[in-house]
């Protein structure tokens, strides 16, 4: 299979990214606009970490027709969650394996945040649902 069948293909099944864009899952949204819709990942590498993915469906990053205006997006973000959570140091992230739907993660270190020198992807944080709102609210307030 080309990389437009694919696409096709992952476009047709259900994208539980595409689901919450529409509403149909909720989330903890901190940014929206048009194209580009920004939350809190429910399964946080650290609070404050937010996917930043396009409305409509791309498999991959490099995929999004308007990338620059994308990535413009990443930045609003990441410049937001260096203020709400008081942090100098947004690592950003494409993978893109674990849902196939184009994003891109954003995610505050700290000292001591337990990851050591590099993001350790098999640490997930548990986030309580009223921290979550609080840090959702935080990341709105300075975009």
């Amino acid at each position: 299979m080309n990389n437009k069948q694919l696409t096709v293909k992952y476009k047709n099944m259900d994208c539980v990214f595409c689901k919450i864009v529409k509403g149909e899952i909720p989330s903890y949204k901190v940014y929206e606009d048009d194209d580009f819709f920004a939350f809190l990942d429910i399964r946080p590498k650290n609070p404050g970490h937010v996917l930043v993915i396009p409305r409509k469906h791309y498999r991959w990053v490099w995929d999004v027709e308007n990338i620059g205006a994308y990535y413009e997006v990443v930045g609003k973000v990441a410049n937001a969650i260096k203020k709400a959570m008081n942090t100098d140091f947004v690592v950003s992230i494409v993978v893109g394996e674990e849902v196939p739907h184009a994003h891109v993660w954003l995610v505050p270190r700290y000292e001591n945040d337990g990851h050591s020198g590099a993001l350790d992807f098999d640490i997930t944080k548990e986030i309580p649902e009223e921290e979550m709102k609080v840090v959702q609210k935080k990341i709105i307030n300075e975009i």
